[in-house]
């Protein structure tokens, strides 16, 4: 038995049961591992290890003989595409609209850019939308229903992909600003704020150990990436916040703020911790793009 291997049989039985069992679920072993690491009873590269040792042997036991040698390149070594902003400039020569890069900060990355929509798109889809806003709902972790929850008391409304010109417009904007198919995206979904209304801190990414969010994955992968469109300008309050970094970002009209989830390998990110803060005075309107690994739906 080699080093690797051992990886594998050192474990207690409950985790190399646990590993078995994903595997042969068809989960991501990128999944796992990350699961394996936020238990805190395992490194990332001894989870890493083990899972590859998993998948040599049960490679071997289903008699598959082109499977990997033990010396072979672990299941974790390929990379793995990511959207991205190009951030040598301080322009962006986006296809219709030169775009501003106002701020960067590299881990997490987070990027706020300016100009992204003319007045009139904000005020088109602000229009758009009218008064069909509902009240706003979270993904239940449970069973991945659409549940109200205390955390998030604003209004939203959606804008589906072929719905409006100007939403499509933004949208291949969007998509040409992060190097990513519009495909792989979330419709819009825009969120309203009346005073002291708020979205307490939470993350974009879908936790894979949630069976709620796994429904929810299997539609298109992990959310990668998140635009923040904002749509108006707010009289006080209201700013976008990252309370592990100390960042807070006030809404002005037409900018846009983009910030990964994950890491390189699709792995949710927990610095990416972020809510919307109270509007004190005014109103804020905002429409939220997600990126996703695959073709959405």
């Amino acid at each position: 038995m080699t080093d690797s291997d051992n990886a594998f049989a050192s474990l207690p039985q409950t985790w190399r049961a646990w590993i078995t069992e994903n595997l042969e679920r068809g989960c991501s072993p990128l999944d796992m591992a990350n699961s394996m690491a936020r238990s805190g009873q395992h490194s990332m590269a001894a989870a890493r290890a083990a899972i590859d040792a998993a998948l040599r042997q049960r490679a071997g036991a289903n008699g598959d003989v082109s499977a990997p040698a033990p010396a072979a390149a672990s299941a974790f070594s390929a990379p793995r595409a990511m959207p991205y902003i190009d951030v040598s400039s301080n322009r962006i020569a986006a296809p219709d609209r030169e775009v501003e890069v106002l701020f960067v900060l590299k881990k997490p990355q987070v990027i706020l850019l300016g100009h992204v929509l003319s007045d009139e798109e904000c005020d088109a889809i602000i229009a758009h939308c009218g008064t069909r806003y509902t009240r706003s709902t979270v993904t239940a972790e449970a069973d991945g229903a659409s549940v109200v929850h205390e955390g998030r008391t604003s209004e939203m409304a959606f804008i589906q992909r072929g719905e409006t010109e100007v939403a499509e417009r933004v949208d291949r904007r969007l998509a040409a600003l992060a190097h990513w198919s519009p495909e792989c995206s979330e419709p819009f979904q825009l969120q309203k704020y009346g005073v002291t209304q708020e979205y307490r801190p939470h993350y974009d990414w879908l936790d894979p150990d949630s069976a709620g969010h796994r429904a929810h994955l299997a539609r298109g992968g992990q959310r990668l990436a998140t635009f923040v469109l904002y749509l108006c300008d707010v009289e006080q309050g209201g700013g976008t916040v990252f309370p592990g970094l100390g960042l807070e970002v006030f809404p002005k009209k037409g900018n846009a703020l983009w910030f990964l989830n994950t890491d390189g390998n699709h792995q949710p990110d927990p610095q990416t911790l972020h809510g919307g803060a109270p509007v004190v005075s005014g109103t804020k309107i905002i429409a939220n793009k997600w990126l996703r690994q695959e073709r959405y739906g």
